[in-house]
């Protein structure tokens, strides 16, 4: 007789275990109450495999009520009929799900940005780890990686950009393509969705930071910068110095002076606080023009004997503020038109003019180069040329804040 769902409700523990029993092996074993006073109603199939009686356990009732205990002792049954085996087939389910949880996109996700935050600078570990955490793990984060799909990174994305972020999507699918390729590359997945979606992220175009490239133009802000008043003789003496080496912000900010070398009028920045140089392993030259090096004499003797090129005793760091030059330029009339990275353009776009070549200025830019052989190469190549080109820089900053014509392309020794 089948069991009713008021007979497995209603029937109460007694002394021993006893079992209801339902149809075609299913039944309910309700146990006796254990030392605790703990008793329990617990779903059961019996069936034979190999000729040997097993049972597979179904469920606790009344979490799995008797229509769900049913159907699972029927799909069991059809395992049957297909000569498996239920009890093996359930287990290699639980090891499926287990591998599935251990191998999920969150769990390598963390995995690589361990690996990879070892060569990051800490502002890009944090930024990386915010994506994910922000945009990521909430959507795809308990799914096994190998599972993911295109479409399925695509809604990820596409939720990005509704809330007017493109850039940030676009940055979000890099990192999933690249954790997905490190879940490759240690055997938790064959295949990466992310790289059939290149091209369905419509990224804003990048807008560059102002810069006069100008000769005239730029003459007229260095007379500026030379006749402005209202500012801190170290904030000048900084600009001064971007000007003569255009160096990035960073690299200008955290200078210390055992990087400077003036017997071989050179500055060798870490490769660490370079942006294009890290995991190089290599000093990026900044070649010094006399000017450069009589305005660093200068600023020793206005800072005294302290580690950093440009102290601030009121920064968290101990370095002069990133928003310093920034602010000054802006409050010189200058928002919109020049900016401290802008001297970089300002300097590559004038040096252009005046012959140097291309690749010569590239390195002396610190521009990218994929190959990382060649990059580190790289780093020596065109020394003497770049020589060249800083002495002839200082020259024209010197000219064109005076005010002078021309100035023919002068051919210094190195």
């Amino acid at each position: 007789m089948a069991l009713t769902d008021a007979a497995c409700r209603n029937f109460k523990p007694q002394d021993k275990p006893k079992k209801l029993a339902d149809e075609r092996g299913l039944y309910l074993l309700v146990k006796a109450a254990d030392a605790h006073g703990v008793a329990g109603k617990y779903w059961r199939f019996d069936f034979r495999y190999g000729g040997k009686r097993l049972t597979l356990a179904l469920g606790v009732y009344p979490e799995v009520d008797l229509k769900t205990a049913r159907q699972s002792r029927d799909d069991a049954r059809a395992l049957l009929r297909e000569g498996r085996n239920p009890t093996a087939e359930r287990a290699a389910t639980k090891r499926h799900v287990a591998a599935s949880a251990a191998n999920n996109f969150k769990t390598v996700a963390l995995d690589w940005h361990a690996v990879k935050s070892a060569r990051w600078k800490q502002v890009t570990a944090d930024k990386q780890m915010t994506h994910l955490v922000a945009d990521v793990f909430p959507v795809i984060g308990h799914r096994p990686i190998a599972e993911i799909t295109a479409p399925e990174l695509l809604a990820l994305f596409n939720k990005i950009v509704a809330r007017n972020a493109a850039y940030t999507a676009s940055r979000v699918r890099e990192i999933c393509r690249q954790v997905i390729a490190y879940a490759i590359a240690t055997g938790r997945a064959t295949y990466n969705p992310a790289n059939d979606l290149r091209n369905t992220i419509a990224v804003p175009s990048v807008k560059h930071r102002p810069a006069i490239t100008d000769k005239r133009e730029f003459g007229i802000f260095l007379r500026d910068l030379a006749s402005y008043e209202s500012a801190d003789r170290l904030t000048l003496m900084a600009t001064k110095l971007a000007l003569l080496t255009f160096v990035r912000s960073q690299e200008l900010r955290y200078a210390r002076w055992s990087e400077i070398d003036v017997e071989a009028r050179e500055w060798r920045i870490p490769a660490a606080r370079m942006k294009m140089g890290k995991g190089l392993n290599q000093a990026h030259i900044v070649p010094l023009a006399p000017q450069a090096i009589a305005l660093l004499q200068e600023i020793k003797a206005y800072v005294g004997e302290v580690e950093n090129v440009f102290p601030n005793n009121y920064g968290a760091d101990g370095f002069m503020s990133e928003n310093t030059i920034g602010r000054m330029l802006i409050r010189m009339g200058y928002q919109g038109k020049q900016t401290l990275h802008g001297f970089r353009a300002s300097a590559r776009s004038l040096l252009s003019e005046r012959g140097w070549t291309v690749d010569a200025l590239e390195r002396q830019l610190d521009h990218a180069e994929r190959n990382k052989s060649v990059a580190a190469y790289a780093r020596s190549e065109h020394l003497v040329e770049r020589r060249k080109i800083m002495n002839d820089w200082a020259n024209l900053v010197d000219a064109l804040t005076v005010g002078g014509n021309v100035v023919h392309l002068p051919q210094l020794a190195a």
